[in-house]
């Protein structure tokens, strides 16, 4: 078989876009009203198979400094999936990664988002961290600065649980930085 150059070279682009990027049937969307509005959001992923039973978040510590310190807070979420792999959409550049928080039993299911209302002239942080009820009951609760309020708690997946994440990213280098906006997650069966 006599390949050119280019049809080799479209067949690995080809083969890993689609390895980057997997597509997967999912059959809701989650979302809270309290996101931040800040920043753009990034590419859906989602777990090649299986469910998300966990996560991990990377956070921004406390600067307390006021403008020449800006604080960011919740700046990235990485969820672990039943079959080993871990995915995240887009993330800020601040902060460091926390330690896993994983279902004792089932996978999650819904969650809540804590957020700062922007403050004007202050230093906004827009969302602190999340929260997610796993299928059998249990809850499981970032840990972060503790600033802000949860809101309300998104649908619950109707069957199956959270299988892929879109997040929204304030990625400006100066000024007013606020990190991690706002989170959506998918539902597959």
């Amino acid at each position: 078989m006599d390949l050119s150059i280019s049809t080799v070279l479209f067949m690995v682009v080809s083969s890993h876009l689609s390895n980057a990027y997997p597509l997967r049937s999912h059959t809701i969307e989650l979302s809270v009203p309290n996101g931040g509005r800040w920043g753009e959001w990034g590419r859906e992923e989602f777990c090649p198979s299986g469910h998300a039973n966990g996560f991990t978040l990377k956070v921004h510590a406390a600067q307390y400094g006021g403008l020449i310190y800006d604080d960011t807070s919740l700046n990235g979420i990485r969820l672990h999936c039943t079959d080993g792999s871990i995915i995240e959409s887009s993330v800020g550049g601040h902060g460091s990664w926390g330690k896993t928080e994983t279902c004792p039993d089932g996978r999650l299911i819904s969650f809540s988002l804590r957020v700062v209302a922007p403050l004007g002239v202050d230093d906004d942080t827009a969302a602190d961290s999340i929260k997610f009820n796993c299928e059998h009951g249990s809850v499981l609760t970032g840990k972060s600065t503790g600033w802000g309020a949860f809101g309300p708690w998104s649908e619950t997946c109707p069957k199956g649980a959270i299988c892929g994440i879109k997040t929204r990213i304030d990625g400006q280098k100066s000024g007013d930085m606020t990190g991690l906006n706002d989170v959506k997650f998918y539902c597959c069966e």
